[in-house]
């Protein structure tokens, strides 16, 4: 007899267990920096975490390193899919954060980007989204709306 919850996590083991070893691996790490990323959204101030996101102001280059390619799509890969099946919200910050850090410790040159658009009620709104070269990692849905406020890289 199976519970739903069984009924709900075995496919997704199921599937887990058919990617490479090194998927996994990124996949777990991913699933590590966006708790760690959502964690420091929820406790610190934004002007404690900004100078752990690199050089305020500052961007990396465009042109594209085909040597990492096959790394960044993985990269991307895992913020996708850990971010939705993690039982915390991950929102554009934490998911451009946990990228941030992964591409950090691969030393892959990367910009994050802070955006601000209003709505159609004129209420602020806040987006961040992550390029190397000119693969955009995460927040790519929507970041053409958003006028850029700050980067760091």
């Amino acid at each position: 007899m199976t519970t739903g919850l069984s009924k709900l996590w075995l496919p997704r083991v199921r599937k887990f267990a058919t990617w490479s070893r090194n998927e996994q691996f990124i996949l777990i790490e991913a699933s590590l920096f966006l708790g760690l990323a959502r964690l420091a959204i929820m406790v610190l101030p934004f002007r404690r975490i900004a100078p752990y996101l690199g050089q305020h102001m500052a961007v990396s280059s465009e042109a594209i390193d085909q040597e990492n390619l096959t790394e960044l799509r993985s990269i991307a890969r895992a913020i996708d899919t850990a971010s939705r099946h993690l039982p915390w919200e991950c929102k554009c910050l934490t998911q451009a954060m946990a990228a941030r850090v992964m591409l950090r410790r691969r030393r892959i040159p990367c910009t994050l980007y802070l955006g601000l658009a209003k709505d159609q009620n004129r209420n602020l709104q806040a987006h961040a989204w992550v390029r190397s070269g000119r693969l955009i990692l995460t927040g790519r849905n929507g970041m053409e709306a958003y006028t850029v406020v700050a980067t760091f890289a």
